[in-house]
């Protein structure tokens, strides 16, 4: 029975609040049966409801201009600043709570079958992680939509701190360091466009209804968008601010690159296309072209560093950095066409890179070594491991028949309208991904094993384990739905658009960044 739709997303947000707060408090004392049903109740919740979500989530009509589904509001003590926890999706937002569910169930399952000290506190941190970035995304609030992210930070930097591989601890500091300096410009963003907006009122909803008779002059939006832009972009590991990025995830336990990766790394480029970009369009008029850059530096630079790492591990954070240039260069677009592709590109590059990092997991707890240069033929010993593996690096590469084509094709038709010199630039990010994951296809499963190889081949090797095997299914398996069923998003995220991208009477746009009119994602 499913109880009252106004609660299924506090409880997506409580739920794995409550169960790590069992978990991290009970500790030792805790029964492993117990805390193991704690646990599995905690990741599934959020995964269930995201699920029913987006089967049940319908089109804005003429009484819900704004497509909001499952929506609840609680007064929090703070309505005197116009601060209340909004919760509900929209369009835009639905894929990526979605996203946060289905990482937060296969990390979760994934961590629960782990073998770390203190694993009660372990799952109870990643589950605080997941109650996180679900609030993240559910928020209609601009408070409590930075607020939880702030949240799922924290357990964050623990987790790489405490459980983390070799250099965890100073890979946590420089994490802490750049991600606190990209929130507190984020933070007096949020805090100008409030100020801004003079409508004594912290809600989404509000801003985007002042949107439509916009106050704020075109200095002002200047200013605020780059606070955004730059404060997001930090968080993102945007192009020179990249570099806590691919030494975090190196260090960090498997399950919290994939949520960090996957999942609250997204939370920047949401905020843009959710806040930033309709609020603020002229804004993004002006910084548009700096941005584009710097998101071709990531695809490019990032891009051309990814094809020299050996460490599978590192290969794979630098490969997710990469991976963001294409999203802000969807948005740069200035297109709901564009705007489109980087929604369904950040729900694809999501689960990919989340399948990517599991599984080069599972690689290392079977050869004891990230190093790619000492391995090969692990194929021989491991074929359903191989064959993951080759599955996640083409849906990374932008396969079709995986979600993540329909994002980069749409970006890439977006940027041709845009600057056609860009689009060539980033086109060749996709070469650059091939290059670096099939070489990493080749060196791992393929060609003969190396001597220090050959003497591991020589004992027992056991293939991708259940406990494995799932999890990188339930992946793989929702990018090749999306890949094949794209309309099961891009219909949200298309109805969402139009708004967002609505040409502004006082805008000063040139002919070549006009605003281009709604189409579809899907084609």
């Amino acid at each position: 029975m499913i109880p009252d739709k106004y609660l299924l997303l506090p409880l997506a947000i409580a739920v794995p609040f409550i169960t790590g707060l069992v978990l991290v408090a009970g500790g030792r004392r805790l029964p492993e049966g117990v805390a193991r049903v704690l646990a599995w109740l905690g990741f599934v919740v959020p995964a269930a409801v995201g699920i029913y979500a987006w089967m049940t989530y319908t089109l804005p009509t003429a009484d819900n201009l704004r497509g909001l589904q499952l929506t609840s509001n609680f007064s929090t003590g703070l309505d005197y600043f116009g601060i209340s926890l909004r919760l509900g999706l929209n369009g835009l937002s639905l894929p990526m709570f979605v996203l946060a569910g289905i990482v937060g169930l296969a990390a979760g399952s994934y961590a629960i079958n782990s073998t770390v000290d203190r694993k009660n506190a372990y799952l109870g941190l990643v589950l605080f992680m997941v109650s996180g970035v679900c609030g993240v995304f559910a928020s209609m609030d601009l408070f409590y939509f930075y607020f939880f992210h702030e949240f799922a930070l924290i357990p964050t930097f623990i987790l790489i701190g405490w459980w983390g591989g070799p250099g965890g601890r100073a890979a946590a500091l420089e994490m802490t360091i750049y991600l606190t300096l990209g929130a507190m410009l984020s933070l007096i963003g949020l805090i100008a466009l409030y100020s801004a907006s003079d409508i004594n009122s912290f809600s989404l909803q509000d801003l985007q209804n002042m949107a439509n008779t916009p106050t704020m002059g075109a200095k002002t939006q200047h200013h605020i968008f780059g606070l955004l832009m730059f404060g997001f972009g930090i968080l993102v590991s945007l192009w020179p601010f990249h570099t806590w990025a691919p030494a975090g995830y190196a260090a960090a336990p498997t399950p919290a690159a994939m949520l960090h990766a996957g999942v609250l790394k997204k939370f920047g480029l949401y905020g843009l296309l959710q806040i930033a970009i309709p609020l603020l369009p002229l804004g993004l008029e002006y910084w548009s072209h700096t941005l584009a850059w710097l998101a071709l530096g990531n695809v490019v630079i990032i891009g051309a560093v990814t094809i020299a790492q050996r460490d599978l591990k590192v290969m794979l954070g630098y490969s997710s950095v990469m991976h963001m240039g294409y999203i802000f260069l969807g948005l740069v677009c200035v297109s709901a066409l564009g705007a489109g592709g980087a929604a369904l590109l950040m729900f694809a590059h999501g689960l990919s890179v989340a399948a990517l990092f599991l599984l080069g997991d599972a690689i290392f707890k079977r050869t004891g070594t990230y190093d790619m240069g000492a391995m090969g033929g692990l194929c021989q010993k491991a074929p359903v491991l191989s064959g993951f593996f080759v599955a996640a690096t083409l849906a990374g590469i932008g396969l079709p028949g995986f979600a993540n084509f329909w994002g980069e094709f749409s970006v890439f038709l977006a940027l041709w309208e845009y600057r056609p010199l860009m689009m060539v630039l980033a086109a060749t990010g996709v070469v650059i991904s091939a290059i670096y994951g099939l070489r990493a296809v080749s060196r791992i499963f393929f060609g003969s094993p190396t001597p220090a190889f050959q003497t591991l081949f020589d004992g027992p090797i056991a293939d991708i384990r259940a406990h494995e095997r799932w999890p990188a299914m339930l992946l793989l398996g929702t990018l090749l739905l999306v890949g094949f069923w794209p309309s099961s998003l891009t219909r949200g995220i298309d109805a969402a658009l139009p708004g967002a991208y609505r040409p502004s009477p006082t805008s000063a746009t040139p002919p070549t960044a006009t605003v281009k009119p709604a189409a579809p994602v899907q084609p």
